[in-house]
């Protein structure tokens, strides 16, 4: 698999990054990373090593982005943010984080999600799409993020966003995925990644490349981090060509 070829890879480039960073091992500290689902998905892969590397414990707190980007703008302490990327251009803008720091670390389309061995229904087209989405009992995909505010538009071109008001259901937390495995709600439309996280639930697959937006997800070190550069050391790991093969197993393509 590509996630297990990759990991040989990733050692050595972690060995190369503990010859450059300055911090010891031996004192061992906590980074401070917000995010969504997405990032704490790739922390499971490079966390354990970037720790016994610089002797920093990833320690990863998440929420939908929006929900994430209200904290730091509310003035919660923290190292690093991997956020959406226009939502990561505002707190630059807004001094919450290092402007020389940005970084698109990796991006993710949006799927559509069934509960495991359900059938899979037509999305191949936009008129398919449409169909299916119309003969639907009910959908799900969440009440605010960058996936949200795309697929709002789509609906409303499409003519349709009246008719599914009434059967769609918009969590406020990452909880998408986890409704269409419990069999809650029959589609879920999220990032892929996010419906892969969850063993229930199905990917059937991207939506239409008409419809289709990419969401970048974009890191940069919080202004006031007391551990700046190992902030800047993780994302160098999360930049390097030793994690491509990890980004892509979590069904994402590097930034």
């Amino acid at each position: 698999m590509p996630g297990h070829r990759s990991r040989p890879l990733v050692r050595i480039a972690l060995a190369l990054l503990m010859v450059a960073v300055q911090s010891s091992a031996a004192t061992s500290a906590e980074l401070k990373i917000f995010g969504s689902r997405v990032t704490r998905m790739m922390m499971a892969d490079v966390g354990p090593g970037f720790e016994q590397a610089t002797g920093f414990k990833p320690v990863v707190v998440t929420d939908v982005a929006a929900v994430m980007k209200r904290r730091i703008e509310g003035g919660e302490p923290f190292d690093l943010a991997v956020l959406v990327d226009f939502q990561a251009d505002d707190l630059i803008k807004a001094g919450k984080l290092v402007a020389e720091t940005r970084a698109d670390i990796m991006k993710a389309g949006i799927g559509v999600a069934v509960k495991r061995g359900a059938p899979k229904p037509d999305i191949g087209t936009v008129e398919a799409f449409k169909r299916t989405l119309l003969a639907a009992k009910s959908i799900t995909y969440l009440k605010e993020g960058a996936s949200t505010i795309h697929l709002d538009k789509v609906f409303a071109q499409l003519g349709i966003a009246d008719a599914l008001k009434a059967k769609t259901i918009q969590p406020t937390t990452e909880s998408v995925s986890e409704m269409v495995a419990a069999g809650e709600v029959e589609l879920g439309i999220i990032v892929i990644p996010n419906i892969l996280s969850v063993p229930g639930a199905e990917v059937v697959g991207p939506i239409p490349a008409d419809v289709q937006s990419y969401i970048m997800f974009t890191a940069a070190v919080s202004a006031q981090s007391l551990n700046p550069q190992a902030a800047r050391d993780l994302i160098k790991l999360l930049k390097a060509p030793a994690t491509i093969p990890l980004i892509k197993a979590k069904g994402m393509e590097p930034g």
